[in-house]
């Protein structure tokens, strides 16, 4: 008997079975267990199985049984999708758990404690760039640093970051002891929410043992989540219990019966078809149905009276549904009235807002006195009595300071009972909610509590009020790098608000247009653009309608549509030129430039670019200055002016490291290691991609990683040192792929290809280099794709497709100079001219003369002379 009552400790109320027919799903995750620890490897379960199948109590058994296990420490954290508003909402709760937040701590006590925490994993430098990506995901605002500051503009770089930082913290805490990280409910999750965590559980490394518990529908929702680290996890399917072991959960829980009657037993069985909560619940209906009967309520040990004569009687329940709907019909009028009020809150809810609803109708008092809480009192004796009948649970803390927070066991019960009050009083109950909400503390800066208020005055048909909430939940979650859900909100803010608030509108138009683009929703994108270009032009605001002009032309000039993205580009300067909008006006030249570049039009980038990079000198921003100067450089670079864009790349690396800015250091080293390389300075450019590296490394950025390691893999070929180059290109492949940057993956194979060939495995080349081609012309990408003919020529020509194929060969490097001649990059056309005309050397096509390639060779030697005297000596990085 003390087994079955030991179930969260709520007493002979909330009776439940020890667990049945479970043993080998239980083995399982004791062998995923034993691994974790052994190998000190990451392993994942995930329990799928429809709603009431158990799914939460296998795994609450799973670790009640371990914390009874002599020796077996497990640090566990969980977190729950349900009914969870904020994008990250899952991650908060098993961050908060693993920080030892409460609800209702206080802001700077929160912050604290997690610095703390922190500090006890990490080293103390690392701390604070920790503490600001995960601030992020509980809902604190921890102060930046010059590495947050830069990438506070760019959201899809801040969302790659955190989720990286995020990782490298679990494989950290996980080296004190291992960890277990409880996911429920993830059927519910946002596809935010699910994409980061498909992310961690992809590259978690180091003892740790994740449980993620979802209905069949997650696999729905995210295609392939099975074959998620394929070797390291088990998927278990848990269906209903089979006839014995249902009929012997049912004789458990029915115990205090004594010996239960057949007939009883049976007819439960029968309705709930092998679904464990279904059969508790029958349990409750035959309560509240007259056909089982306390005996004495105070009594420690329950005995149940049966009269079974009741049963013939009694309407049972066919589905869950029925269920539900007897249990509450069975209901007090004065528990059902709370109940109702719960519901309309929401699957959480609070003291304070039932003490709110109960006033609803009733006379203030002359003097308010404290001591007179007779209504209070009242609904906490009510709701212990919900509490008793197992229809809502009291959480240990509360969000709201001083408050108390409670939580339907179960959501069906919640949707039932939200059904049964009328329109009229929903709507009265909804406003008085959203009142209370507003008055709470944190309330606007928390996207899931800024969201319940939009809601609720929504649901009040405060459309006004409940249009603003929702686009105010919109900024939170930009604010949050959860471009997904800032869609959401905004989309249905403005739909509500119609064309009242232009000013509130210009502003979200333009948040709006910005994370459509960094979810590649172009089409979304431009509509949001242009709409705030429409607001703009009516109310003749010349610097708003700039900034759409300007938001546009970018948006063309990423999709290839260089015509019409000079056409915006050009109006949005004339209008910034209009209003003396410097700021404006130097980002139009810069975005004009690089426009120009694209283009292959290197004097005309570089007349715009410094223009942009004068005016930001004299507005002071030294980050837009690093920012125009690395631009510069890489326009002189690309025209072969080697020695200005050194000058250029060193000035803009001087900034940086003076401001604290990592990821611009990286970058800009990765570019002075490209300018060494195309001066054929390979030894300086491995020294200086190497501390690219290092730096790309300490910050966790992978995509700059990658990055570097492609041109570390192509620097380390140069010099020799093939089979070094093979590791780190490989290294390079997988992180794009992990990223899924598509371009990243290509070159890195490209360059793969070639350290293949230099080690002649034809075939590994053939096939690097085959995948590249392919990528890049699906990308429309010129110069990526004249190099990677180039590379493909040089395989063929080794004799990658066979000596036959000289022809083929040939074709390539014709194809491959053709483009660089057309958009004018004359180092990449040298280098195309000087391979062709090796392999017309070898004499391999008998239709060319030698005097072919000596052609070529001085056209070659030409540029690259031009190129070298524009060289310095040396330089300082």
């Amino acid at each position: 008997m003390s087994e079955i009552m030991d179930w969260l400790g709520f007493g002979p109320s909330d009776l439940r079975a020890p667990l049945t027919g479970r043993e080998q799903e239980m083995r399982d995750l004791e062998q995923a267990l034993a691994e974790v620890v052994d190998a000190r490897e990451s392993r994942l379960v995930t329990v799928m199985g429809a709603s009431g199948v158990g799914k939460s109590r296998l795994v609450h058994d799973f670790l009640t049984r371990l914390r009874k296990t002599k020796g077996m420490v497990l640090r566990t954290y969980r977190g729950s999708a349900r009914d969870a508003r904020d994008s990250y909402g899952v991650f908060s709760r098993v961050l908060r758990s693993r920080f030892g937040l409460v609800e209702g701590m206080g802001e700077q006590a929160a912050k604290d404690k997690v610095v703390k925490e922190l500090a006890l994993v990490l080293e103390d430098r690392k701390v604070g760039d920790v503490a600001y990506f995960l601030g992020q995901l509980i809902g604190l605002r921890f102060e930046g640093s010059p590495l947050t500051r830069a990438v506070s503009d760019d959201a899809l770089e801040s969302r790659l970051l955190r989720r990286t930082v995020f990782r490298s913290f679990l494989a950290a805490d996980a080296q004190r002891g291992p960890l277990c990280l409880v996911f429920e409910d993830l059927h519910e999750a946002h596809d935010e929410s699910l994409a980061l965590l498909q992310f961690l559980l992809e590259h978690l490394d180091g003892p740790v043992l994740a449980l993620c518990i979802a209905r069949n529908e997650l696999e729905t929702r995210r295609d392939g989540w099975r074959s998620i680290r394929k070797e390291r996890h088990r998927v278990i399917d848990l269906g209903p219990l089979g006839e014995t072991d249902a009929a012997s959960m049912m004789q458990a829980l029915l115990a205090p019966c004594g010996e239960a009657p057949q007939p009883l037993v049976d007819a439960a069985c029968q309705l709930a078809g092998g679904n464990p909560l279904l059969l508790e619940q029958m349990v409750r209906i035959f309560h509240d149905t007259g056909v089982l009967e306390e005996e004495d309520a105070l009594s420690e040990t329950p005995v149940w009276l049966v009269h079974l004569g009741k049963l013939e009687t009694v309407r049972l329940p066919l589905t869950v549904e029925d269920a539900v709907q007897a249990r509450v019909a069975a209901l007090a009028p004065a528990l059902r009235l709370l109940l109702e009020q719960a519901a309309a809150v929401g699957s959480v809810f609070w003291l304070g807002a039932l003490t709110v609803l109960a006033r609803l109708d009733s006379t203030t008092p002359e003097l308010w006195s404290l001591q007179d809480d007779a209504d209070i009192r009242k609904i906490r004796e009510l709701l212990q009595e919900l509490m008793d009948r197992d229809f809502v649970l009291r959480l240990p803390d509360s969000t709201f300071p001083g408050d108390e927070e409670y939580v339907f066991k179960h959501n069906l019960e919640r949707e039932r009972v939200a059904k049964l009050t009328s329109p009229s009083v929903s709507r009265r109950y909804h406003r008085l909610i959203a009142d209370w909400l507003e008055h709470q503390s944190n309330t606007r800066s928390d996207e899931e509590y800024v969201a319940m208020l939009a809601s609720h005055r929504e649901a009040a048909g405060s459309m006004r009020e409940a249009a603003m909430a929702y686009l105010d939940a919109g900024d939170v979650a930009r604010s949050r790098y959860s471009p997904a859900k800032a869609i959401e909100h905004y989309a249905r803010g403005l739909e509500l608000l119609g064309d009242d608030e232009p000013r509130r509108r210009l502003e979200v138009y333009h948040h709006q247009g910005d994370v459509c683009q960094q979810l590649g929703k172009m089409e979304e994108a431009l509509v949001s653009f242009r709409s705030m270009l429409s607001l703009a032009y009516r109310l003749n605001l010349f610097g708003k309608g700039g900034a759409a002009h300007n938001r546009i032309g970018r948006l063309h000039r990423e999709t290839g549509v260089l015509d019409q993205a000079a056409r915006h580009l050009g109006t949005g300067l004339a209008l910034f030129e209009a209003c003396n909008d410097e700021r404006g006006i130097a980002s139009s030249l810069d975005d004009i430039g690089k426009l120009h570049w694209l283009r292959g039009d290197y004097p005309l980038a570089l007349e715009q670019m410094r223009r942009a990079l004068t005016m930001r000198r004299q507005i002071g921003d030294r980050r837009s200055i690093a920012l125009s100067l690395n631009n510069v450089g890489l326009v002189l670079q690309d025209s072969g002016e080697f020695k200005e864009a050194l000058e250029s790349f060193s000035q803009a690396l001087k900034i940086r490291r003076e401001i604290g800015d990592l990821l611009g250091v990286i970058i800009t080293l990765n570019n002075l290691g490209t300018v060494a390389q195309d001066q054929g300075n390979h030894a300086r450019a491995l020294e200086v991609f190497e501390e690219a590296l290092a730096v790309a490394r300490e910050v966790g950025d992978r995509n700059k990683i990658a990055l570097v390691l492609t041109n570390l893999g192509e620097a380390q070929r140069s010099m020799g040192q093939a089979s070094e180059a093979v590791l780190s290109l490989t290294e390079a492949v997988t992180t794009c792929e992990d990223l899924n940057d598509r371009l990243g993956v290509a070159e890195a194979l490209r360059a793969l290809g070639m350290a293949y060939l230099e080690q002649n495995e034809l075939v590994q080349a053939r096939e690097s280099i085959s995948r590249a081609v392919d990528i890049f012309a699906a990308a429309r990408s010129k110069v990526h794709l004249g190099s990677a003919l180039r590379t493909l020529g040089e395989i063929t020509a080794g004799g990658g497709w066979g000596r036959e194929h000289a022809s083929k060969a040939r074709d390539y490097f014709q194809r491959s100079i053709a483009i660089f001649e057309e958009i004018g990059n004359e180092l990449e056309l040298a280098r195309s001219l000087t391979s062709y005309a090796d392999f017309l050397d070898r004499g391999e096509l008998v239709d060319h003369i030698v005097e072919d390639s000596r052609v070529l060779r001085h056209r070659a030697e030409g540029i690259f002379l031009k190129l070298r005297n524009s060289s310095p000596t040396n330089h300082a990085s």
